[in-house]
């Protein structure tokens, strides 16, 4: 068996410790970018809904638009001038 020194042995400890460190912070990024894909997933999701929404919104306004007078009975005019 080979014969390793007590400092030899401290730095191979130190090693693993970093190591089980740096697999805990690669555990916790993959969590936390899944969470950030579903939540990303999710806000897409609800800008096309209200994407969605607003044009009908603008179709509505539009068709109102649309159904106006153009211009005004001339007997509303008469009253609105006196």
């Amino acid at each position: 068996m080979p014969d390793y020194s007590a400092g030899m042995i401290s730095e191979f400890a130190t090693l693993l410790d970093k190591i089980r460190q740096l697999a805990e912070a690669m555990h916790s990024l993959r969590s936390e970018n899944a969470a950030l894909r579903d939540k990303l997933a999710a806000a897409s999701a609800d800008n096309l809904a209200l994407a969605a929404r607003m044009s009908q919104a603008h179709a509505r306004v539009a068709a109102l638009l649309g159904a106006m007078p153009a211009t005004m009975p001339e007997d509303a005019a008469d009253e609105e001038a006196a």
